[in-house]
């Protein structure tokens, strides 16, 4: 099979860099399925692993990419027919298995998850792991007794990829929906996405209470660090919280007040190692009930060689919605 295109991750004395590279089959990692490449996406942890800021990438070089959506090319199992349209996300792919930044993927059948009826693999990956992350956030949500009658909801990082399709996929289920951004000029976009309420994360008032006055029913955040634990000091009583991300910080500040005397839950959402049979769900439902309405509006696609500027603009916290890559 002929030499392909791929954006491999190395690390020098210490240095971390990324380029595009030519590659061949026998190149890539082993697995029993090889999938012929349509489209991948820029995750936060994708920008980490290929800039060396988070140090998540587990071995070197490795193909970048968490996520990869494309065609069955040949399989050694038989639940995945040449010719089957596929996705995989999380696992190691791009940290410590080659991952979707490739025009092939050779990976190990119990990751991969048969294209959902009706989804194209442009759309699986506009959703992508961000995408998978928030429906899932939701999902264990709804199965802590989170319910639109319950209360608002609100969803951090609403501009970023988790949270506009968080924000999207709760206002479809008939959510009221408050979006707290740090970017003011896209409150116009949280609204067309369903938020009822925008509120500007410079402008809020967090408090320093064991227990502020209640808010919400239920959170979506992607954030954690001091937004996180402003969120644990006002849920509503038996309220619920998704936490599925870091990027304002790690550390969680907080007291057991809320957990014993309204009992707050909160939940960890972990898209990497999810189950397979809860995998498999959380992408049927994104094809039927939670599919996202506004995919469109909230995704920019890009080619390999824009991975380098999408990354810093990931990091600095200026990439609206979703990025897909187009192999």
């Amino acid at each position: 099979m002929h030499r392909f295109n791929a954006y491999r991750i190395f690390e020098n004395e210490g240095q971390v860099s990324a380029r595009l590279v030519e590659l061949g089959i026998d190149d890539l990692d082993p697995g029993e399925v090889l999938i012929r490449n349509s489209h991948s996406s820029v995750n936060y942890k994708d920008a980490l692993a290929a800039t060396g800021t988070g140090r998540v990438v587990r071995r070197f070089p490795v193909i970048g990419g968490v996520d990869v959506a494309g065609t069955v090319v040949t399989s050694g199992d038989t639940r995945f027919q040449e010719g089957e349209a596929v996705l995989v996300t999380g696992y190691g792919m791009g940290v410590e298995h080659d991952g979707g930044y490739a025009e092939y993927s050779r990976v190990p059948a119990d990751w991969v998850v048969a294209l959902p009826q009706g989804m194209s693999t442009a759309d699986a990956m506009a959703i992508g792991t961000a995408g998978f992350t928030a429906a899932l956030a939701i999902m264990r949500m709804e199965q802590n007794g989170l319910k639109p009658a319950n209360g608002p909801v609100a969803v951090t990082g609403a501009s970023g990829g988790v949270g506009s399709v968080a924000v999207d996929l709760l206002a479809g289920l008939g959510y009221e929906v408050t979006a707290i951004s740090g970017k003011d000029d896209q409150h116009e976009y949280l609204r067309h996405l369903g938020a009822s309420q925008v509120l500007s994360r410079h402008t809020l008032e967090m408090g320093r209470k064991p227990l502020e006055k209640t808010i919400w029913a239920g959170a979506v955040d992607p954030v954690g660090g001091e937004t996180l634990a402003w969120l644990t000091r006002t849920m509503k009583q038996g309220g619920t919280i998704a936490s599925c991300g870091l990027t304002a910080g790690v550390e969680l500040h907080t007291t057991v007040m809320p957990f014993i005397l309204r009992g707050v839950s909160l939940l960890g959402i972990d898209s990497v190692q999810c189950p397979m049979e809860l995998r498999r769900r959380v992408w049927e439902r994104l094809a039927s009930d939670m599919r996202p309405r506004h995919l469109k509006e909230m995704t920019r696609t890009i080619h390999f060689e824009q991975l380098p500027e999408i990354f810093d603009a990931l990091l600095k916290g200026t990439v609206k919605g979703r990025v897909v890559v187009e192999i």
